[in-house]
């Protein structure tokens, strides 16, 4: 009641404006008076004043945290905890949504660690974690654990009806306006049997990729089923480019630009910073948040190549601990010659963005890797590599050589976080900026 209220309070002000506005543009309704000679001058005048003040009515109704229907809005943010990618994604659209609604109250659920998402998403936010949703069980970076993530999916969803419930009861208790899932289909079906409005935002959903590695077993069928239902639950489910493919809900899809930072490129100071001769190549080493089972002293060294890595370099003077550099990741990944990872929707946008060649960990059991391999190829360099032959420095070496030697392409445009923002922000307050 107190947001349909504040809805109205705000439509008191701008309903009125609105229909003057229209008749000022199409020469109808009265001429206004305001104590200047002229026609032409006064309706100018007026039409000016009449725009200004409604932008400041509705900048003033959005920055006022406790004036119902703009300020008082409650959004919860529910990211699967596999790897980092889901919660990196997902942050330039809540921080954009967040730059055009300053008092949305932001909940965080996923069991990530608190600085890494203190570095990510902008202000204040409270933060739940647990959650339902794993993705799936890994062995390392690249190596899905088959029989122990269908176990847990098992165990999951013999308990389905009883975990939405009370996920469903924690939403209605903390106020949810609206769920946004990256891509958790527990908390989609929370948010049906709640009644509140609930969105889906990712790359790929589990069901799809729960099929590719378990679709063969005689309980999936049901535990498919079940997820599928969750995930076609959501108003919307935006997909950004690169998006595998889900016929199975087709639908509710909405592909959207992709989501990345494109950094400034910072090559001098770098090297600078780490007292690098020109003629030296820096790459980076990032395989996304996940253990890759080895560890950088098995990492080949290549004459003339020195490698920013994310974990202890074991004391290697051509390995860098990203940590010790103090630049933005976004600005370091761009400042880098080569990138080598693995096939995830990160570093594939980024490096489609960024225009930053990416030597990728070959995947073929990954259900993403065709789809990122042929995106990131129109907009980008890329190739691919084995594990085996990552740690011969020949190959290696000729790989590198090879990828760097492919034509540049123009970089993808990362329209993502505004196109996200506009259906949130629609969702929130019903207003569409794009028709304003």
């Amino acid at each position: 009641m107190r947001r349909r209220e504040g809805e109205k309070f705000v439509a008191d002000i701008l309903d009125p404006m609105d229909i003057a506005w229209d008749a000022l543009q199409n020469g109808s309704g009265p001429e206004p008076s305001i104590g200047m000679k002229g026609e032409s001058c006064s309706k100018v005048l007026a039409m000016c004043v009449a725009s200004c003040w409604r932008s400041v009515v509705l900048h003033e109704a959005r920055s006022m945290p406790n004036l119902p229907g703009f300020g008082n809005y409650h959004l919860l943010v529910a990211l699967t905890p596999h790897g980092y990618g889901h919660a990196a994604m997902t942050a330039p659209v809540v921080n954009t949504l967040r730059r055009r609604l300053p008092g949305l109250r932001l909940t965080l659920q996923t069991t990530l660690p608190r600085p890494f998402l203190e570095n990510s998403y902008d202000g204040i936010f409270e933060q739940i974690d647990n959650i339902p949703d794993f993705g799936l069980c890994m062995g390392s970076a690249t190596e899905v654990l088959i029989e122990a993530s269908a176990r847990r999916y098992q165990e999951l969803h013999a308990g389905l009806d009883a975990l939405v419930a009370q996920e469903a009861d924690r939403l209605a208790r903390l106020g949810i306006d609206l769920v946004l899932a990256n891509i958790p289909y527990v908390t989609l079906l929370a948010a049906r049997k709640a009644g509140i409005r609930a969105m889906a935002l990712s790359c790929l959903n589990w069901a799809a990729i729960y099929h590719a590695y378990c679709g063969d077993r005689p309980e999936a069928p049901a535990i498919e089923a079940e997820m599928l239902t969750g995930y076609r639950s959501a108003q919307v489910f935006l997909t950004p480019q690169p998006a595998m493919a889900m016929p199975d809900l087709g639908a509710i899809l909405r592909p959207i630009g992709p989501l990345a930072r494109r950094g400034t490129p910072r090559r001098r100071e770098l090297r600078d910073r780490l007292g690098l001769s020109p003629d030296i190549r820096l790459g980076l080493v990032a395989f996304g948040g996940m253990e890759t089972g080895w560890t950088f002293r098995d990492w080949p060294r290549l004459d003339g190549w020195h490698w920013i890595v994310t974990s202890d370099p074991e004391g290697r003077p051509d390995l860098i601990f990203h940590d010790k550099i103090g630049m933005q990741f976004s600005d370091l990944f761009c400042s880098c010659d080569a990138v080598i990872g693995k096939p995830g929707y990160g570093t594939f946008a980024e490096a489609g963005v960024g225009g930053v060649p990416l030597l990728s960990l070959s995947r073929p059991d990954w259900p993403e890797t065709a789809g990122l391999l042929a995106w990131l190829t129109e907009h980008g360099r890329c190739l691919e590599i084995s594990r085996e032959s990552l740690f011969d420095p020949g190959t290696l070496a000729g790989r590198l050589d090879d990828l760097l030697s492919l034509p540049e392409k123009l970089p993808a445009e990362p329209s993502g976080a505004e196109e996200a923002a506009d259906w949130l922000e629609i969702a929130l307050t019903g207003r569409d900026k794009t028709r304003s």
